[in-house]
């Protein structure tokens, strides 16, 4: 495998359908040297499915001769966005952890999430958000929000992230730099922010820079138009945000990963194969391409030819590469295949039930 396509691999996170390992993600994993992989509801049935099909998918890594074992992503917030359901714990939407305002039930929070992830062989989790819940009509953030505060949206945060990631599953703040006051879902169309940078600073920005302060292993981009950091491309594709902001400004060193290039905010804009050059040339190092064999094969061809052809520099591949390499290293190894029954025994147990029980009954919300 030419040295170019394996680094692009390892930059690429890719999803598929069903509950084994298609013959399509193996392709990626073997041909492509696809180093992630995200699972959704599609690919869960049961806890011992998923350990096994962690197994499967980390036996093609392998096999494939990568020198890393495979990063296993899952969306695992509580609330609506949770891809792991009964027998698993069932969490409120966040907003119910916010209304209990407590930091230390914030991080239990955290510790539970890892203990079921990380028994099924899942070492990201993509949560939690740390957008501030400022506009009512908002169709895709709402209650997934600890709330309208940005210190108390920074502050549960952080106790989250030290919740998953003191128990071995990484974290990753989401989305930068802010979903909260837009009145367009980015899954279907390209949103607008209009703020000025003092209220970005106000209250965007702080629960980012509490989660950095946190430690927080990635945070992932928003597919939005921040019209005063950048008017003419989506934060995910912004040199101005990503590496002038995160980077530069707030000091942050982690992954940064984007939300999912197939969302239409971007795919009705830009083409796979650009898209994932642009979000690169960004400082975006993580590239999920959640959904479609055809569009990864072109997101990892466009990075390919970019790498050689000097749109990208080898010194920046190189650098995305080595963050990626950080996060594995950290969270990642030493690897042990998940045990099926380990991950049965660790899905929904008592005292992580009464857990959620007893957040969603104090905050007045249902599981």
């Amino acid at each position: 495998m030419r040295d170019s396509v394996r680094k692009a691999g390892q930059r690429l996170m890719v999803g598929f359908q069903g509950h084994e390992a298609s013959a399509d993600v193996k392709k990626m994993i073997r041909d492509y040297g696809a180093g992630s992989v995200i699972l959704f509801a599609r690919n869960v049935a049961s806890p011992e499915q998923v350990a096994e099909l962690v197994r499967e998918l980390q036996g093609e890594a392998r096999d494939a001769g990568q020198d890393l074992p495979l990063l296993v992503a899952v969306d695992q917030e509580g609330g609506r966005v949770a891809r792991m359901r009964a027998p698993w714990t069932e969490w409120p939407p966040m907003r119910a952890v916010g209304r209990h305002g407590s930091e230390d039930v914030a991080r239990k929070v955290g510790e539970a999430l890892a203990a079921e992830l990380h028994a099924c062989g899942i070492r990201l989790d993509f949560a939690p958000i740390m957008d501030v819940d400022t506009n009512p009509k908002n169709p895709i953030i709402g209650d997934r929000s600890f709330g309208s505060d940005p210190d108390l949206v920074g502050r549960l945060g952080a106790a989250m992230i030290r919740g998953l990631q003191e128990n071995g599953v990484a974290a990753c703040a989401k989305h930068f730099p802010g979903h909260g006051d837009t009145d367009v879902d980015s899954h279907l169309e390209l949103p607008t922010i209009e703020h000025s940078r003092a209220r970005l600073e106000e209250v965007e920005l702080p629960p980012f820079r509490k989660a950095i302060e946190a430690g927080v292993a990635s945070i992932m981009t928003a597919h939005v138009v921040v019209r005063e950091l950048d008017a003419s491309v989506p934060a995910t594709l912004s040199p101005r945000v990503i590496d002038g902001l995160l980077r530069r400004e707030l000091k942050y060193d982690g992954v940064i990963v984007t939300d999912d290039l197939e969302m239409k905010a971007v795919a009705k804009h830009w083409a796979p194969g650009p898209s994932a050059v642009l979000a690169a040339q960004a400082g975006c190092d993580l590239l999920p391409v959640c959904a479609t064999h055809d569009m990864q094969v072109a997101a990892l061809e466009g990075l390919v030819k970019a790498v050689e052809s000097g749109g990208i520099s080898w010194k920046a591949m190189d650098a995305a590469c080595a963050r990626v390499r950080r996060l594995k290293e950290r969270f990642v190894l030493p690897w042990r295949d998940p045990d099926p029954k380990a991950a049965r025994a660790a899905a929904g147990a008592t005292e992580r039930v009464a857990l959620a029980r007893s957040i969603a009954e104090q905050a007045g919300m249902a599981v």
